[in-house]
């Protein structure tokens, strides 16, 4: 069993920055596939980005609306991952949902939510304009 707890969500001006955290159980961690999701006000839960396990190192992927200025990073001594947000924008207001995976994922498929295995209660992110 994997639990996630997030932190470091808040209020923000747009154009700002923050930086979430999710904490990790589990003694595999390192192999784990992790990523982050949102979810807006009367939206889905869409994906945002994700870091994949690999023998020859983690590759990250991110969607398009937030590529160049999202970055995620892990640090497997402290069983986190992170989700640095910079110049954010009114429209990335969401719960912000940490998201870990055991099983292979492919480009195709970890952008669905149902093949991710673990979750962990969200935390708020509000951009004002």
């Amino acid at each position: 069993q994997v639990q996630l707890v997030e932190s470091g969500g808040g209020l923000v001006q747009a154009g700002g920055s923050l930086r979430l955290s999710c904490a990790a159980s589990g003694r595999t961690f390192s192999n784990y596939n992790m990523g982050w999701f949102r979810q807006g006000p009367g939206k889905e839960r869409e994906f945002v980005t994700a870091i994949v396990f690999s023998w020859s190192g983690g590759s990250t992927y991110y969607a398009d609306s937030v590529k160049g200025r999202f970055t995620i990073t892990r640090d497997n001594a402290k069983k986190t991952v992170y989700l640095q947000m910079n110049s954010l924008k009114p429209k990335d207001t969401a719960i912000y949902y940490c998201a870990a995976a055991t099983s292979r994922l492919t480009t195709a498929t970890m952008t669905r939510p149902s093949l991710w295995d673990y979750w962990g209660q969200g935390t708020q992110v509000t951009v004002s304009s």
